[in-house]
């Protein structure tokens, strides 16, 4: 990108405003979409020293005379890094209301919060007072990403409205909330540092020859560390009330992506065992589109699980004692490979510009449980099937879609399979654990 003459930038340092204005400039063509005010106007924090810019800290500098400016190169840094993020409108996490959630304690190391700040923007008054300000043109931006371009509201049931956003700008935010702790932790301990030695000498602002306070542009020192199994074999009822253990999660990386930061603790809800920290964005990829008491669709979703990252997702789900023993998955995720990769030749097809397409949507219910396997049955249907609305394709017991599985799971991760089975593991309690409530959303309670 060629460089281009800034209004207002002194020694490589620009005005907000002109920060603004180059923010909009070099993200135009951004697939996240950006907005203006980044840097002017809330939830902005220019005055305590840094501006996020997606997953990046922009730090900030006072001039003598008052003036906030920040260093061009890190706008232009942090606009590259949002350039380089790809973005799939279609692929959707969903971001809230959940039902029974639990109230999430206020965080103050972490001012983002961009989920309850999303959320007290959509519960506001609507009507007259709304328009209004939209008119004068209030800007709605989280890290200088506008996502009420890309918020998607979806009506369940006629009634339950429910608010989505693309995985990508998901973990993007989490990133964002994940770097302003660090930064904020890491000018916390400077700033004790400096107090216990020489006051006057602060490590983070100086002043230079022309009388300017600055603020260093140097980020957090700590990154996330690797999940290596610390927490495996553990019971997700006994760890998730020990203190301190939303903080511990926090400083994983996802254990699935690998990327983005761990927010969740995931866990069976068959056996009870805790799984791996996990980021937002692959804890809601784990489950399906629509999920009901015994009845589950199987929908885009399951091309990543069970096609694009077979291998992460199987070694992820038998990280679980349980299933790893019994060489299986938990029953929604069994009657969701019954009917994408079992039953996937009875599918019928219709013809299409380009060759044939599956037709209609598949679902999956079952009757019993996975306690009692003998009379368990997997029943899998299309619905919206030119030749009947709910099209039966098979049914299949319990028994045999677990033995279908363990086949293929030796013939698509074989590694994983190897380390599978009774005896592979000694000391597994005889007695199955009970399913722990899930709290993190409704209708979730099964995985």
């Amino acid at each position: 990108m060629s460089e281009r003459v800034m209004s207002g930038r002194t020694d490589g340092l620009i005005t907000l405003v002109a920060a603004d204005a180059l923010w909009v400039d070099l993200t135009a063509d951004s697939a996240v979409p950006t907005a203006s005010g980044t840097f002017t106007c809330s939830p902005a924090r220019a005055q305590v020293g840094y501006v996020l810019l997606g997953g990046h800290v922009v730090a900030t500098v006072k001039a003598s005379n008052g003036q906030w400016s920040v260093p061009e190169v890190e706008v232009r840094r942090a606009a590259a890094e949002l350039n380089a993020v790809g973005m799939d409108r279609q692929d959707l996490v969903r971001i809230g209301p959940f039902r029974g959630a639990p109230r999430q304690e206020c965080n103050e190391e972490t001012p983002l919060r961009w989920r309850q700040r999303i959320k007290g923007e959509l519960q506001e008054l609507g009507g007259p007072e709304r328009a209004a300000r939209r008119e004068v043109g209030r800007p709605y931006h989280l890290a200088g990403i506008d996502w009420r371009q890309i918020l998607v509201e979806q009506t369940r049931d006629g009634t339950q409205r429910t608010w989505w956003l693309p995985r990508a700008v998901v973990r993007l935010l989490d990133a964002a909330e994940h770097t302003e702790t660090q930064w904020v932790q890491a000018s916390r301990t400077r700033q004790a540092s400096a107090a216990g030695t020489e006051p006057p000498s602060h490590p983070r602002q100086a002043r230079d020859a022309d009388g300017r306070q600055t603020t260093s542009p140097e980020g957090p020192t700590t990154s996330l560390r690797p999940y290596n199994k610390e927490l495996e074999g553990q019971l997700y009822s006994a760890l998730s009330r020990k203190p301190g253990t939303s903080r511990k999660v926090a400083g994983w990386a996802c254990a699935v992506c690998r990327t983005a930061p761990a927010t969740v603790l995931d866990h069976c809800h068959e056996h009870g065992y805790v799984r791996a920290p996990v980021c937002q964005s692959c804890n809601t990829q784990e489950r399906p589109d629509h999920l009901y008491s015994n009845d589950i669709r199987v929908a885009n979703r399951y091309t990543r699980l069970f096609h694009t990252d077979t291998d992460d997702w199987l070694r992820h789900w038998h990280r679980c004692p349980g299933c790893r023993a019994r060489t299986t998955l938990p029953l929604p995720h069994l009657a969701a490979w019954t009917a994408r990769i079992a039953c996937r030749s009875l599918r019928p097809t219709h013809r299409a510009p380009r060759g044939r397409k599956p037709c209609g949507v598949l679902r999956v219910s079952w009757t019993g449980s996975q306690n009692a396997p003998r009379s368990c049955l997997l029943t899998v249907a299309v619905d919206f099937c030119p030749s009947g609305e709910h099209r039966v394709l098979a049914r299949v017991p319990y028994r045999e879609a677990a033995e279908r599985f363990r086949t293929w799971l030796a013939e698509t991760a074989p590694a994983v399979a190897a380390a599978a089975g009774p005896d592979r593991l000694d000391g597994l309690p005889a007695r199955f654990r009970p399913v722990i409530a899930d709290t993190s959303g409704g209708d979730l309670e099964l995985f």
